[in-house]
């Protein structure tokens, strides 16, 4: 048996076959030499199926074929068959086993004559690429908060209306033009390349160029090398969203961003209100988060430092305890140097005793000697006297009550620190008046403010 160039073999079989197992090897002998193929016919017995599968015919003027187009399949078409129709549907040759019915399954359909229009789409889409007018490098990016946007499209299209509900949703602060244009017809790719050109010469940011879906004739006008050229002359980047997702244009290429629909397209041109407010108020809140946890840090590290602030009286008590510990030293190296002066003295004399041949003759050279030791010792001890009252006259002046005991006062504010500076001060404030012996309570009459001097 021969099908078409292929030659199949059938086997011999022994015993008579089921008709099942005849219509099923009829149905995988027809499959397995048959490859997908487009099938020209005209529309008859056309039947729309509750479960939404398609049932009809494909004929011609001397033969005919039982078609069925799954669901899956016919939701895809995007328009609606009818009897009479030509359509090319593109089947795999198949055998309905349960009737023994020749028939094929259609996995796609278009209208007759589409394909010369897609072959003509390739060939453009081929000439237009390779002069680089679709390159990714060439694409510009989007601005983050557009002011306004300018619409291409007609004005009596579905997928303009759903373009503004969309932007009247997620953006209503944004700005609309309206450039309109016919999307399909005589002209219409001249006319929207017009109004591409016309959109770029506004105060737009971004240009969006939108229609609703529809058959490969009803979106040729976008198939048009002019519109193309526009997209790419214009100032601002243009988004596309025409047809449905599976539908692909010259336009969709050329664009700076492709939308698989209008609505997408209005999505993609303009941030939602709602998403920025809940990222600002995110933002805000991980700013206050953060301004908290610094104060908090800052307040951690004053109150540390404060720790370490010491009070005046607490600093005149160490420095009173190293001028002690260095009064104590001095009186303990005066002792030493004595002692040592002694020792040497001593020395010096038996030394001398020891040199008795000549006595007489060292013994004006040892008086000597000791009246210079007497003299040097009482010159020394004279210098650390000296050095010790000076110690001792500094420790008194920086001694407050010695202050006081020349008849000063120390003024102590409600906040129990020192006064300093009378601008600080407001009549009828309470003030406590230290004296060198004893205190005294007094209140603010009058403040007297003494202007600094330069």
């Amino acid at each position: 048996m021969t099908v078409g160039s292929l030659l199949v073999e059938t086997p011999a079989f022994s015993s008579p076959l089921s008709v099942s197992g005849l219509n099923r090897l009829v149905r995988a002998c027809l499959e397995a030499n048959f490859p997908l193929c487009w099938v020209a016919g005209e529309i008859s017995n056309l039947t729309y199926a509750a479960s939404g599968h398609v049932y009809f015919s494909l004929k011609d003027s001397e033969a005919q074929a039982r078609c069925v187009m799954w669901k899956i399949r016919a939701q895809l078409i995007g328009w609606r068959l009818e009897n009479g129709q030509k359509i090319e549907a593109r089947a795999l040759v198949s055998f309905y086993e349960p009737r023994g019915e020749f028939q094929l399954n259609i996995e796609a359909v278009r209208r007759a004559g589409q394909g010369d229009l897609h072959e003509q789409f390739l060939r453009l889409k081929a000439r237009l690429e390779a002069e680089g007018l679709f390159a990714a490098a060439i694409k510009r990016p989007l601005p983050v908060f557009p002011r306004r946007l300018a619409i291409v499209t007609s004005p009596q299209a579905a997928a303009l209306r759903d373009v503004l509900t969309t932007l009247a949703r997620r953006s209503p602060q944004v700005a609309i033009d309206l450039y309109p244009t016919p999307v399909q017809g005589e002209g219409a790719g001249q006319r929207i390349a017009a109004a591409i050109a016309a959109a770029s010469a506004g105060d737009g940011e971004v240009i969006l160029l939108c229609r609703g879906g529809g058959s490969l004739e009803d979106l040729q006008a976008f198939n048009d090398e002019g519109i193309a050229r526009a997209i790419r002359a214009a100032r601002v980047p243009v988004i596309t969203g025409i047809g449905h997702e599976t539908d692909f244009t010259i336009a969709d290429f050329a664009a700076d961003l492709r939308a698989p629909t209008p609505t997408a397209a209005a999505e993609l041109a303009a941030p939602d209100q709602a998403a920025l407010r809940q990222q600002l108020a995110a933002l805000a809140g991980r700013l206050q988060g953060r301004s908290q946890r610094l104060l908090a840090d800052r307040q951690q590290r004053l109150d540390w430092l404060a720790s370490r602030l010491a009070h005046p009286a607490q600093t005149l008590t160490r420095r009173r305890g190293e001028l002690l510990a260095l009064a104590q030293r001095l009186r303990q190296s005066l002792r030493w140097q004595n002692d040592h002066a002694r020792q040497q003295w001593q020395i010096a004399r038996q030394r001398l005793q020891a040199a008795r041949p000549r006595p007489a003759a060292w013994q004006e050279a040892l008086n000597h000697s000791q009246r210079r030791l007497e003299q040097r010792l009482q010159w020394q001890l004279a210098e650390r006297r000296m050095e010790l009252n000076a110690l001792a006259a500094s420790l008194r002046q920086l001694d407050p009550h010695a202050v006081l005991a020349r008849g000063y006062a120390l003024a102590i504010g409600p906040d129990g620190r020192a006064v300093r500076d009378a601008s600080a001060l407001q009549n009828g404030v309470a003030l406590q008046l230290q004296f060198a012996r004893g205190a005294a309570l007094a209140t603010v009459d009058q403040v007297v403010v003494t202007a600094q001097a330069d």
